[in-house]
């Protein structure tokens, strides 16, 4: 049997629209026939699974996947995960956190792992440990996709986190923008980023959109 392949969806940070982009990513990949999944290591911010990012993607992907494989550390505090989970006395441990992605592993060929926030959010940072997202993706060896907003002041916030990643060595695949509307500003940001980071823009996704402008065999080659 192939190895489940893995992508990391992170951000240049909070609401630049990572979770709407990682549900077209995920639901182009079924639409196209990969079996493919979605699990994110820790939520901040909502009630129930159901009205969380997890429940939002496994459900317009149409994924189907049960609650408790699509995240094991749920918070209803709306601030990072560290501070989520000193308030409400549950601190997120690695080992759990892969447990379930090696679960997802078994079920799909393709996983999709969002990340929370930007690429420097603490997922835990006490006494007795201190976990930062990106050692979410070095523990699982996953390369990392980017998604930024397509405005004003995306080229600072791009090359300042593809920098940061380069520097820790983490694999970058591409850079996906949202919220494009296009004009000569949003064409330069493209062209800008391209080239300080020499990374590609591999989608565009304007407002609304249901389908994601690139190919799904395109897609799934990010994965590893």
């Amino acid at each position: 049997m192939n190895k489940t392949k893995g992508l990391f969806i992170t951000a240049t940070g909070t609401d630049v629209g990572k979770t709407y982009v990682t549900g077209l990513i995920v639901k182009k990949m079924r639409d196209a026939g990969f079996n493919c999944g979605y699990y994110k290591g820790a939520i901040s911010g909502a009630d129930s699974v159901a009205q969380s990012d997890a429940g939002y993607v496994n459900k317009f992907a149409g994924i189907g996947q049960s609650e408790d494989s699509l995240v094991p550390y749920l918070y209803k505090e709306a601030v990072s995960p560290h501070l989520a989970a000193k308030i409400e006395n549950k601190p997120i441990e690695m080992a759990v956190v892969k447990a379930g992605y090696a679960k997802n592993a078994a079920s799909f060929n393709y996983l999709t792992m969002e990340g929370s926030g930007g690429i420097v959010c603490p997922i835990r940072h006490d006494d007795k440990e201190k976990i930062q997202l990106e050692d979410f993706i070095k523990e699982l060896s996953l390369p990392s996709l980017i998604v930024a907003d397509a405005g004003l002041g995306t080229i600072n916030y791009v090359v300042l986190t593809v920098e940061y990643m380069k520097a820790r060595n983490l694999p970058i695949k591409a850079i996906i923008l949202n919220n494009y509307s296009g004009g000569i500003m949003q064409e330069d940001n493209i062209k800008m980023i391209e080239e300080m980071t020499n990374i590609k823009v591999a989608a565009l996704v304007k407002k609304g959109d249901t389908e994601l402008d690139i190919a799904a065999e395109a897609l799934a080659a990010f994965y590893e």
